[in-house]
C-alpha cells in the first residue's frame, strides 16, 4: 500500500463519482479507505473512535469532491480532511479530558503487563502499543512529523500553536517512546 497523499485516481473516475456514479465512488473507496483508515487510527490510538472519525471523513470526501480543484492528488485532499478531523476530535475538551483518563488507565495496564517482548517468544517491538502510551497530543504530532511527513511549522498551524510546541512535544514523545522501547536492566538483547 502506498502512502495516502500520493495515491490519485483518473479524472474520468473523479467526473463519474462527483456525478453520482456509485460504482466510480466504490473504486474511489477501495483506492484510499485502508491508507485513510490506517492514518486516523495511528492519530487517535482507538479502533472504534477512528471507525467514526473515518466514516466522517469519507461523508465530508463524498460531499466535498465537485470542490476538488486537482492541485494534488486526491489522496493528499482526503489527507488534509482526515488530519482535520483527527484534531477537531483530539482539540474538544471534553474528548481531550476523556482522552487522557483513558490514556493514563491504559498505559498503566500497558506498562504493568505488556513490557516483556523477550516473554513473547524472540525479539520484537510493539510500536503499537509503544505509541498507546504517548497522549493523543503526542501521538498525533509523531505520526504527523514521522509518518505523514509534515514539517513542524505545519504542524504548528494545524494545531494552532507554536513551532515550538511541535518540537517539545515531539522530543518528549520520542524520549518517552526510546524509555519504553529500550531493554529492561538485566534483560538480554539476543535470543539464547
Amino acid at each position: 500500500m502506498g502512502r495516502l497523499a500520493d495515491t490519485g485516481v483518473p479524472d474520468e473516475l473523479l467526473a463519474q463519482a462527483c456525478a453520482g456514479d456509485a460504482t466510480a465512488r466504490e473504486a474511489i473507496y477501495g483506492a484510499l479507505a485502508p491508507a485513510t483508515l490506517t492514518l486516523i487510527r495511528r492519530m487517535v490510538g482507538q479502533r472504534a473512535l477512528a471507525e467514526d472519525i473515518f466514516q466522517d471523513t469519507m461523508m465530508t470526501l463524498y460531499e466535498r469532491l465537485p470542490q476538488f480543484r486537482r492541485e494534488a492528488p486526491l489522496g493528499a485532499w482526503l489527507r488534509r480532511i482526515a488530519i482535520s478531523r483527527c484534531l477537531m476530535y483530539l482539540r474538544s475538551p471534553w474528548r481531550r479530558l476523556r482522552l487522557r483518563l483513558e490514556h493514563e488507565d491504559a498505559a498503566l495496564a500497558l506498562i504493568e503487563t505488556s513490557r516483556a517482548p523477550a516473554a513473547q517468544g524472540g525479539e520484537w517491538i510493539d510500536l503499537e502499543r509503544a505509541l498507546a502510551t504517548l497522549a493523543p497530543t503526542a501521538r498525533a504530532v509523531v505520526w504527523m512529523y514521522e509518518v505523514e511527513g509534515y514539517s513542524h511549522e505545519e504542524i504548528a498551524r494545524s494545531f494552532g500553536r507554536s513551532v515550538s510546541f511541535s518540537k517539545s512535544q515531539l522530543a518528549r514523545a520520542h524520549a518517552r517512546l526510546r524509555a519504553w522501547l529500550e531493554p529492561r536492566e538485566g534483560q538480554s538483547c539476543t535470543l539464547i
